[in-house]
């Protein structure tokens, strides 16, 4: 017997909700509009609601928050005025952030409650950086206990407000998303340990190299390893130039007490591009000064620069002998294996799959930095969102600008073998064997290495034109090319000829 009252034959029209709706559709008008911001992380914002005219978005982390807060908030406050046909702003919420928005509420934890006793084992410390030392007049008045007297939740909001003019911390640039090579494995390591025991391991951590090779991704990292494990530190991260903005700022206002503890107050102070103080006479000695006092107090330091200490031009001696009482650490070039990997994990954060035929074009074709290898994802992630297919090698291409009418030249293994047989006078048959001798094993490793670089052919292919041997051969070839070629500067210019002459052919 059925008992249900529903007329049968009535389609169920399923309820969609409205706010999950203006969500999915945000989504893909950021796909489509400002590809370069776009995250795979994106898909775990919950929509929250609209009110008052703001679309509320809650992210799972408050890194997650402050960096959509800080990088993304006009694209998103567009696309959903553009989805929703109206005025939008939208506001997103960290896992514990209140729903409803600032008011009464928000005004009445901000009253100060100096004679109230607090239960934040850090609230001394937060009063500290926000006032200075007791018994000092304060740069906002003559003893005046209003804008720092506070506790509590207060206190907090206080010196988050205070720390809120660093650099962005981007969560894709945790540990985790660190690809490591030969060339940065050291750096790595180091600053695994750093995040591990802040203060105590290598202090100060100094890293240094090119531009564009991964040394911010590693000062974020640190800074979002501690913040995951002691929510409570206080870390500021931010530039070279800031910290003379400020200090600049400070002198011509008469607030260098609030400066220097500001800088002085710190658990981890992280500072991008410390090279920016060459030639800065008076901002090195206020550096030196800053330097000491967090040292003093075993409080971690965290630098990064394009060049070692020795070599900093104009930097005063004393303060670059300091930059050297850690660990010094040097972040080299990708090699090719390396910059594939890159290519396949920053695919992987845009929620895109790259193959692998695309990324070894892709690696093979930019070898200078990691920023470019990011730029030419976004640049095809951009031609594949105007095409709507996904990436194949005639995109790849045409993202990278070359003539994608033009077939690519091909190289192969056979003519490697011919130009490498030629250069140091031994058989083909001696590099198919199971001879290990030197004179035989360089030309062997030189050719997978060509091959690896210059050709789509995989590592098991290309290990079957030399005897058979398995892809971790070919891969520890490679690896023995690389550092090779980092290393020795006659061996480059080696390799560099024989790859030129490979190509003469097909220019």
């Amino acid at each position: 017997m059925n008992f249900s009252t529903r007329p049968q034959g009535r389609p169920v029209t399923p309820r969609v909700d409205p706010d999950q709706k203006i969500w999915t559709d945000m989504l893909i008008h950021l796909r489509a509009s400002a590809p370069e911001i776009c995250r795979q992380w994106f898909e775990e914002l919950e929509p929250v609601g609209v009110t008052g005219g703001v679309f509320r978005l809650r992210a799972h982390s408050p890194v997650h928050r402050d960096y959509l807060n800080r990088v993304c908030n006009r694209q998103f406050a567009e696309a959903a005025g553009t989805v929703s046909g109206r005025l939008l702003t939208v506001r997103f919420l960290g896992p514990e952030d209140d729903v409803k928005p600032r008011g009464s509420s928000a005004a009445a934890a901000a009253v100060p409650s100096a004679a109230v006793p607090s239960d934040d084992p850090h609230a001394a410390h937060r009063e500290a950086a926000l006032d200075g030392p007791r018994g000092e007049p304060s740069e906002f008045g003559p003893m005046s206990p209003a804008p720092y007297r506070l506790n509590g939740a207060a206190a907090a909001a206080s010196l988050a407000e205070l720390y809120d003019d660093g650099l962005p911390i981007n969560p894709d640039y945790a540990f985790d998303n660190f690809i490591v090579g030969p060339g940065n494995r050291l750096a790595h390591s180091a600053a695994l340990a750093v995040a591990a025991n802040p203060g105590r391991a290598y202090n100060p951590y100094f890293v240094h190299g090119d531009v564009g090779l991964g040394k911010t991704h590693l000062l974020q990292a640190i800074c979002l390893r501690i913040r995951e494990t002691q929510p409570s530190a206080v870390i500021y991260f931010t530039s070279c130039e800031g910290f003379m903005t400020q200090f600049m700022d400070a002198v011509q206002a008469g607030l260098m007490t609030r400066f220097r503890h500001k800088f002085r107050h710190v658990d981890v102070l992280v500072v991008d591009d410390v090279h920016d103080l060459s030639k800065r006479d008076r901002t090195q000695e206020e550096f030196f000064h800053t330097f000491n006092s967090l040292y003093q107090s075993h409080k971690q330091i965290v630098l990064s620069c394009d060049a070692p200490p020795e070599e900093i031009p104009d930097m005063q001696e004393r303060l670059a002998s300091r930059f050297k009482w850690g660990l010094v650490a040097n972040v080299a070039p990708p090699c090719y294996e390396t910059r594939v990997a890159i290519l396949k994990n920053k695919a992987k954060l845009r929620g895109m799959e790259l193959p692998d035929d695309v990324a070894c074009h892709i690696a093979s074709k930019i070898d200078s930095n990691i920023r470019e290898l990011e730029g030419a994802i976004i640049k095809l992630q951009v031609v594949s969102n105007i095409e709507k297919r996904q990436p194949d090698m005639e995109l790849t291409r045409m993202a990278l600008g070359e003539d994608a009418s033009k077939p690519e030249p091909k190289i192969q293994i056979q003519t490697i073998i011919n130009a490498v047989t030629d250069f140091y006078g031994v058989k083909v048959t001696d590099l198919q064997s199971k001879r290990r001798q030197r004179s035989i094993a360089l030309p062997r490793q030189l050719c997978m290495y060509l091959a690896r670089r210059n050709t789509r052919y995989s590592l098991e292919e290309i290990g079957g034109y030399f005897g058979g041997r398995d892809h971790t051969t070919v891969m520890h070839a490679v690896r023995t090319i690389n550092d090779r070629r980092e290393t020795e500067a006659e061996f480059a210019n080696v390799v560099r000829s024989l790859e030129d002459r490979l190509r003469a052919p097909l220019a």
